[in-house]
């Protein structure tokens, strides 16, 4: 990408939503998908979900499914977890609107 162009994206948000057949955690036995939905609405009634502004999508296995539930922010490569749709609302409202890190939520 050329220095004049933007990114079509500011940030892009993964939620694992992973489901394994073995009795390994997965983020796929938490309501990921429901955060998920959670987070794309909270997005969009801030304005954020626009070209230059956040996307919020699925994602396959992250590779750390002992750390889970979990989610990561790029381009900053934040990791969280989450257990509510207040931490949800808490990574959505301070991280991809206001810029700073949950680090409570960190992993």
């Amino acid at each position: 990408m050329s220095s004049d162009q933007t990114a079509f994206y500011s940030r892009h948000v993964f939620f694992c939503t992973n489901r394994r057949d073995d009795d390994r955690p997965c983020c796929g036995n938490h309501p990921m998908t429901q955060w998920r939905d959670h987070a794309k609405d909270r997005v969009k009634a801030l304005g954020l979900a626009v070209q230059g502004g956040v996307r919020i999508n699925n994602a396959g296995c992250l590779g750390r499914c002992e750390e889970g539930p979990l989610l990561v922010v790029y381009p900053d490569g934040v990791w969280y977890t989450c257990h509510s749709e207040a931490d949800i609302d808490e990574i959505v409202d301070s991280h991809l609107k206001g810029g700073r890190v949950v680090e409570r939520l960190r992993r």
